[in-house]
């Protein structure tokens, strides 16, 4: 698959009655974009606002992140199975906006009020030590309010939410069809160099076969009891992969992440220099018995053995008893000769001072961490809250109190944060040893 992105940077977001792109500046024409959207009557209202670095406003239920792209030559459009039939993508050329992103938020309270099917939303500060734990504070955001129809189910409700946000990502980017971009990167892993060590990406994907929604779906089909897959990173680029728009959680992926997932695009970096990277295995974890996780485990090692692999970055998410699995899959991939790399966040406790992983064996013996997720934080007071709710649960139990939004916060753990986990490794925190 030979795969050509096009980037146009996005430094102004202008919100009018006109689309275009000059410059870094991108015009958008809300009425449009609303009619679209509005379009699915499971939604009844649509705004947006935009939201810039620095700015000591507070974001309130975020559902979901995503890069405005859009196919201009190939098979197929962005977020297929989505917003189009399933035909594969990777080919050809996409453009970007780089830059910014389009946040999704949504007021919705779901019909599972409880237990891991309740529906949860994150915050965003775009200022101050919020702004420092998250990736996206960095980007111009768009910021995409919903409000939808009452009594709607939750996978009712997370159709409606994704197709909007794809709608709009789409729509953004087409405004740069015919225009030169800034700059255009080749993906491609046809050149294989014999010398050079083959090397494979798996990403362990939690799913929950009692849940809707699975937390992860692969052209919009929901990964369950399926054993491992093997995909083409290019596939990522192009929104093949989606994601729980239900669940706005710190550990779990966006689909900005799985568009920009930086273990694809470091693996390309060093391919055909250091390593020959030969494809991603989605690996779906959290069998419900031992014999399963033993069962993924080896077959996931085996597919990365057929691939000739030497190596494997082994990473996951989001969280709970699907780390055995991982780790399982680190020592299969040992026992074949594969040298495999773990690359995860830690636990720890708010202090830092409990285990950093749920489960240990002696064959992981090369892991990467991407920092904490159970660091406490302190938030201040908002000058401005952007989204549906002026106020939100800080705990996700029922009957948790509420508290002012704008007003200044305390989190025991970085998982109302959105990108406040770092999974994949996409910031450049650093350790040193003294």
């Amino acid at each position: 698959m030979h795969l050509e992105m096009a980037e146009f940077p996005v430094t102004r977001i202008i919100v009018g009655n006109e689309f275009g792109y000059s410059s870094g500046t991108l015009k958008v024409d809300e009425e449009e974009l609303r009619s679209l959207i509005l379009q699915d009557k499971r939604i009844h209202n649509a705004s947006f606002e935009v939201v810039v670095p620095g700015e000591k406003v507070r974001i309130t239920g975020i559902r979901d992140v995503l890069e405005p792209r859009t196919k201009v030559n190939g098979n197929g459009q962005v977020f297929p199975g989505i917003l189009g039939p399933v035909e594969p993508v990777g080919r050809g050329k996409t453009q970007r906006l780089s830059g910014m992103a389009v946040v999704t938020t949504a007021e919705y309270e779901g019909l599972v009020r409880a237990g891991s099917g309740a529906q949860r939303s994150a915050i965003l500060d775009m200022w101050g030590p919020g702004a420092e734990s998250s990736r996206f504070s960095s980007l111009i955001n768009l910021v995409l309010i919903l409000h939808l129809a009452r009594g709607l189910s939750e996978l009712e409700t997370h159709a409606a939410i994704q197709r909007a946000e794809c709608e709009v990502a789409k729509r953004l980017a087409e405004v740069t069809v015919g225009l030169k971009a800034e700059r255009v990167k080749t993906y491609d892993l046809g050149q294989q160099e014999s010398n050079l060590p083959r090397v494979v990406l798996i990403q362990g994907c939690r799913t929950v076969s009692h849940l809707v929604h699975s937390g992860a779906t692969y052209y919009g089909l929901c990964i369950r009891e399926s054993l491992a897959t093997v995909v083409h990173p290019n596939e990522l680029l192009d929104g093949a992969m989606g994601v729980n728009t239900t669940k706005g959680i710190a550990y779990f992926p966006t689909t900005w992440d799985w568009q920009n997932h930086p273990l694809v695009m470091a693996l390309y970096e060093q391919h055909g220099r250091n390593l020959n990277f030969v494809g991603v295995i989605l690996e779906r974890i959290r069998f419900e018995t031992h014999q399963g996780k033993e069962v993924i485990a080896h077959n996931t090692a085996q597919l990365a053995a057929t691939l000739g692999a030497a190596g494997a970055l082994v990473t996951w998410f989001p969280s709970g008893n699907a780390f055995v699995d991982v780790m399982l899959t680190v020592r299969a991939c040992e026992q074949r000769g594969i040298k495999a790399v773990l690359v995860t966040y830690e636990y720890g406790g708010k202090d830092g001072v409990d285990a950093p992983l749920l489960y240990y064996l002696p064959e992981a013996v090369a892991v990467v961490t991407t920092g904490s997720r159970d660091r406490w934080i302190n938030l201040p007071e908002a000058g401005r809250v952007v989204g549906p709710y002026e106020q939100i649960q800080i705990l996700s139990y029922p009957g948790a109190p509420v508290v002012p939004a704008r007003d200044a916060l305390s989190l025991d753990a970085r998982d109302m944060i959105i990108g406040g986990v770092d999974i994949w490794g996409s910031q450049s925190w650093t350790c040193r040893e003294h």
